[in-house]
């Protein structure tokens, strides 16, 4: 059953002040240093790619007081146009590592969870609520909705509203369908800059994902200043 969206979080006390910082700097990723975030690209990566970068700025801008559903479509075609799937091993090394949306696009390519962080970010920085993005990890059933064999996965889910039925963001499907139209999926956790959403239990704190204060802290030295 995929999870209803509540957009209040309830933090436990015992991480309050340090999960009040870190949504402070949750907050802030909408204000980029355009700067920064070009010699971090140049430096790191070379000229290659550029085009695809300045593309990706222009959009934004583009879909700024635009509808949602048409930030969500842009955005989700963009990145699955141009970003090839490769797994963390071939990228980067690692067994897991967690991309920023810059350095997903430096590579021009990602794994799952990249094309979940590079659309999240960058639709926030369009203007949508961050409280109706959650980015979702799934076990994928391959070879159908019947399919006994699952794999790990993630996606990016949108609740228009906190009861609605999420649609669904996917590096794999190009189009956006309602959780309904996604049987093959079967939602495991959920997790935006408010917390961490299990079932229908009250949100845990978003820090306790190592990775994603790891990210942030990242994102923040590329160039998106608070």
């Amino acid at each position: 059953m995929w999870f209803s969206s509540g957009y209040r979080i309830k933090p436990f006390p015992v991480f309050s002040g340090f999960l009040t910082i870190l949504l402070s700097l949750g907050l802030a990723l909408a204000a980029v240093n355009t700067a920064r975030m070009q010699a971090f690209l140049g430096e790191r990566f070379g000229s290659k790619p550029i085009t695809l970068y300045t593309d990706w700025r222009r959009l934004i801008g583009e879909l700024r007081g635009a509808p949602d559903d048409v930030r969500l479509a842009r955005i989700n075609d963009l990145f699955n146009r141009h970003i090839a799937f490769l797994d963390d091993s071939a990228l980067w090394g690692e067994a897991d590592y967690w991309a920023t949306p810059l350095e997903t696009i430096g590579k021009m390519g990602g794994d799952c969870e990249d094309f979940t962080i590079a659309k999240y970010f960058t639709l926030v920085e369009a203007g949508v609520e961050p409280a109706k993005l959650r980015l979702t990890y799934v076990k994928a059933r391959i070879g159908g909705p019947q399919s006994k064999v699952t794999q790990a996965h993630m996606v990016l889910t949108y609740y228009d509203t906190p009861q609605a039925e999420p649609l669904v963001l996917d590096n794999l499907i190009g189009e956006i369908r309602p959780a309904s139209r996604r049987p093959d999926l079967l939602p495991v956790f959920s997790f935006n800059r408010d917390g961490v959403y299990v079932g229908g239990a009250a949100p845990a704190p978003v820090e306790r994902l190592s990775r994603w204060t790891n990210l942030l802290l990242r994102m923040q030295a590329q160039g998106y200043d608070p």
